[in-house]
């Protein structure tokens, strides 16, 4: 089944078509003094202390960078950003991108838990040059004096940027087909690889969501703490502004982290404003509304609040609702989508203005590729929240093995075709051939046969959207029988208080030549060690997943937490997981009881 919205096409092969960075300059010359990027930094002051470029200061600080980057690389070599959440990214992304070299959106060496990460990521992009701040300095250095990573040909501080360099910046527009930026995947799955997302990606990616999401309003501002170096922070906070001109409002994810109302309180100043983030932040910041804390918050101003970048439940959109509604939420404003970088990371968003869709499945038909409603609370039942229609792109849902396309309401991959879909994967010529050229078998209604991106993830439509099912390499295939893997695990963390919500990871091993059932959970810390029953947790979460999926769990661990890996935007590694159980690397609840009592 094939679904799409098409756009009027944007001719990227004409002569005047320019890369979206080019609209910085337009802006500066038809409203230099409006506020372009505003940075609220909370590091030094609870209240948050602004920092704004307006479009006039963001042409000329990306113009000067685009000539400090050229003193140093040519076009084509990789400048890699090892820069904290701020305005300074933002001018070194746009200065780069001018400058014709490769941005890699990285981070500080500092940001705790992501150091494997950044090793491998560096190694791979192979950087000519990095930038970095004054502040970030001691740690890059560091960095580079502890791992063995190719050292940059020079290490460019952004904090010392000449605004008036001695040469004069003349603009080299790039074609749609350069490659902008690599983005590294999350690695969920595999080890991440860059995607390399083109000009013209970006600049029709960026058409698409403003198409298919943001709000009809004169002046919307997009509210953000999503971090820069993830696809949807770096597009929607970076590319969405560029379009329009609009104002873009950012904190650093750690300020979110530590206060999450921040983000509703930005929101709040705005007439009209939109935002974006993973699942678990809005039942994060549900969490945390309790009357007093919400006295200063009004969000009749927020117009939608797309919902992506992990699997979307049913009972956080019911959470956020019921914690927000007395505040000024409309019904219509938060917004379920779907996306992944190989599309630069938008595909789809229900924008409609309406309370998003859910649909009540037969948890067992689904497991056998087949959407069967039923009614919500029932035993056996899961709920699928709709992602909406994409916008100037197709959507197909395929048989994985066959290429012919799904009916509605059949599962399957789903595979995208749109001027969206990254160019491939750096340095990885066989993984870019098995991802990106899937050919449709017998292709209908006019679609093209191929390219096809094979998302990796399975779905269904149902009368005219998205739902998406999981993922296909984390699925749990027990006697024959198929589970998706959040299914599981939310039954889990719903079993007994001692576990940590959103902190299961569940996963199938092979032993005696059949796959077994395991579940890894957090503790709780709510929850004293001193009232602590393993066995009583054990029995919970035996019974509640024998009852609801008629699965038996062949091995329970209750961890400590942080023991759960997890990717970079947040989401559950379940490979990776269970790569360290098989290790013994997890740090089990029950270990540190006994040396409590030794």
């Amino acid at each position: 089944m094939a679904l799409g919205a098409l756009l009027p096409e944007l001719d990227q092969s004409d002569p005047d078509w320019t890369p979206l960075v080019t609209a910085i300059s337009r802006h500066a010359e038809t409203k230099p003094a409006a506020p372009a990027y505003t940075f609220v930094d909370y590091s030094g002051n609870p209240a948050g202390t602004r920092t704004t470029l307006n479009w006039a200061q963001m042409d000329a600080r990306s113009k000067a960078m685009a000539a400090r980057l050229r003193r140093s690389a040519r076009p084509g070599e990789r400048v890699a950003l090892l820069l904290p959440q701020g305005l300074d990214y933002l001018v070194t992304m746009c200065g780069a991108m001018l400058a014709r070299v490769i941005a890699v959106p990285l981070f500080s060496p500092d940001l705790a838990g992501h150091g494997e990460r950044l090793i491998r990521v560096y190694a791979d992009a192979d950087p000519a040059v990095v930038v970095t701040s004054r502040s970030a300095l001691s740690h890059v250095e560091k960095f580079f004096g502890d791992q063995d990573v190719p050292r940059p040909r020079e290490i460019v501080i952004a904090d010392d940027l000449d605004l008036a360099p001695g040469e004069t910046w003349h603009d080299e527009p790039a074609a749609a087909g350069d490659v902008a930026y690599l983005q590294y995947t999350s690695g969920s799955t595999r080890t991440p690889a860059g995607v390399e997302v083109t000009h013209g990606n970006l600049d029709a990616n960026a058409r698409q969501v403003l198409a298919g999401w943001t709000p009809d309003h004169p002046h919307p501002k997009m509210v953000s703490w999503l971090p820069l170096f993830h696809d949807m922070g770096l597009v929607n906070i970076l590319a969405l502004t560029m379009v329009d001109g609009h104002e873009c409002i950012l904190m650093d994810p750690l300020s979110f982290l530590m206060n999450p109302l921040r983000w509703l309180r930005l929101i709040s100043e705005c007439e009209a404003a939109y935002t974006s983030a993973p699942n678990f932040a809005y039942e994060y910041a549900a969490a945390q509304a309790t009357p007093a804390k919400l006295a200063d918050i009004d969000l009749s101003g927020l117009v939608n609040c797309l919902n992506g970048a992990e699997p979307i439940r049913t009972s956080t959109l019911e959470v956020f609702s019921a914690a927000f509604t007395p505040v000024g939420l409309r019904p219509g404003a938060p917004t379920p989508g779907y996306g992944l970088a190989e599309a630069t990371v938008f595909v789809s968003a229900a924008a409609d203005d309406v309370p998003p869709t859910v649909v009540w499945a037969d948890r067992e038909e689904l497991a056998r590729g087949a959407l069967r409603i039923r009614e919500p609370g029932g035993a056996g039942v899961t709920g699928l929240v709709g992602c909406g229609r994409p916008i100037g792109q197709h959507v197909a849902i395929v048989d994985p093995d066959t290429g012919v396309e799904r009916p509605d309401g059949m599962v399957g991959e789903v595979w995208i075709h749109g001027p969206n879909v990254a160019a491939g994967y750096w340095r990885n010529p066989e993984r870019t051939a098995s991802t990106f050229g899937g050919v449709l078998t017998d292709p209908a209604g006019g679609l093209p046969a191929g390219p096809w991106l094979r998302t990796g993830d399975y779905g269904l439509a149902h009368e005219g959207e998205l739902y998406i099912t999981g993922r296909i390499k984390d699925l749990v295939i027990v006697d024959g029988r198929n589970h998706y893997p959040q299914d599981i695990e939310e039954t889990v963390y719903e079993a007994h208080p001692a576990i940590r919500q959103d902190h299961v990871a569940a996963f199938a091993v092979v032993e005696e030549d059949a796959e077994r059932l395991v579940v890894v959970a957090e503790r709780n810390r709510r929850v004293p060690l001193a009232r602590l029953d393993l066995g009583e947790v054990e029995r919970a979460v035996r019974g509640a997943v024998n009852v609801a999926h008629e699965l038996a769990v062949h091995e329970f661990a209750l961890v400590e937490p942080g023991m759960i890996s997890r990717t970079s935007s947040g989401k559950i590694a379940r490979a990776a997981t269970r790569e360290r159980h098989l290790a013994g690397a997890l740090a089990r609840t029950a270990d540190r009881l006994a040396a409590r009592t030794t």
